[in-house]
């Protein structure tokens, strides 16, 4: 039996992306509910060669979903994972409200698939930059056990929103016609040849909450609460994919033959034997792989290494990812209502 999907946020910049990666990878569902706030009621959006009229999000329009897709704001998560708990479906949330919370997974199934066998009606994603950070060193501690993890995010500004890439385009339009660049609504600076080391709001020991996701998040993905990890994470003027440099410390000897080794056993991982040869935004934009390369030696510790990750963060950063946990969920019969295949 196939389940019956609601996607809260259809028309955001990653609801547009969750439908054309679930169309490509030919994700099952007896019936898809598109859903938004009541300013984007009445739109048409195209899947699978069909037109589907934009609702908006009630408990009507939810109403025998399985599984929802939630990719709105932490209040809209608050208000409907509840209520998806409360009538047997399963939200996959791509915000934040519930990524620390003890009693929801928060997976990337690559590495951390086997916590969905615990969850509660409510599954989070990870922030779009942790993912492929975590990826990439759930493959490394198979080596050697992780001591500490330092890291510098490049993002792009689409993992801000659709308003952010229209910013943007227009500053960028703006240059090129040497006009007036328009003033910025969305960032508090110009973005366009620019980068801001800020992302999101500033919070605890002056850092912010970004950074702390990370840190956090990569601790629970990860089954170590403990890490040590410190970011600084950066906004540029990139349309796609986030990047970051990463340290990483180990607690023994960890040479890069074998970690490229483990990096190549890692599922959803393609990586680069040759330090000198390295991906960029411009060439994972539309990929779902996790791209790291750039691996060297840290001579500044005596086990340590650095690296350079890259990823498309609407793909796998986000709508690939969920599409992968309701796939393993139907797959491990996990969710409510939907026999298993």
């Amino acid at each position: 039996m196939e389940p019956v999907v609601a996607v809260i946020g259809a028309t955001g910049a990653v609801g547009d992306v969750f439908l054309r990666v679930a169309e490509q990878r030919e994700f099952p569902m007896k019936q898809l509910k598109l859903l938004a706030s009541p300013r984007s009621v009445g739109k048409q959006l195209t899947f699978r060669g069909q037109q589907i009229t934009v609702e908006d999000t009630t408990e009507r329009t939810l109403e025998r979903a399985d599984i929802i897709f939630c990719s709105a704001s932490s209040a809209v998560s608050k208000q409907w994972g509840p209520w998806a708990r409360a009538h047997n479906a399963v939200m996959i949330d791509d915000g934040s409200a519930y990524r620390m919370d003890a009693d929801v997974p928060l997976v990337v199934p690559e590495v951390n698939g086997d916590d969905l066998e615990w969850h509660k009606g409510i599954v989070s994603i990870p922030n779009c930059t942790t993912t492929p950070l975590a990826m990439a060193l759930n493959a490394m501690r198979q080596v050697a056990p992780l001591k500490r993890v330092t890291a510098a995010s490049y993002q792009a500004v689409t993992g801000t929103g659709a308003a952010a890439a229209a910013e943007l385009q227009a500053q960028l339009e703006a240059i090129g016609r040497h006009e007036p660049i328009p003033a910025p609504v969305v960032y508090p600076v110009q973005i366009a040849g620019n980068v801001l080391p800020q992302v999101d709001d500033f919070d605890e020991d002056d850092y912010t909450k970004e950074e702390l996701k990370m840190r956090n998040e990569t601790r629970k993905i990860l089954h170590l609460d403990d890490l040590p990890f410190a970011a600084t994470c950066v906004r540029v003027p990139v349309m796609l994919c986030h990047s970051e440099a990463v340290h990483v410390e180990f607690t023994a000897e960890a040479p890069i033959p074998r970690i490229i080794d483990a990096l190549r056993s890692q599922a959803g991982v393609e990586v680069s034997a040759d330090p000198k040869v390295y991906m960029t935004p411009l060439q994972a934009a539309g990929d779902d792989t996790v791209y790291v390369s750039r691996i060297r030696r840290d001579p500044t510790v005596e086990f340590g290494i650095v690296f350079w990750v890259v990823t498309d963060n609407l793909r796998k950063g986000a709508a690939t990812n969920a599409i992968q946990i309701a796939e393993e969920m139907l797959r491990r019969g996990l969710v409510p209502g939907v026999s298993k295949p």
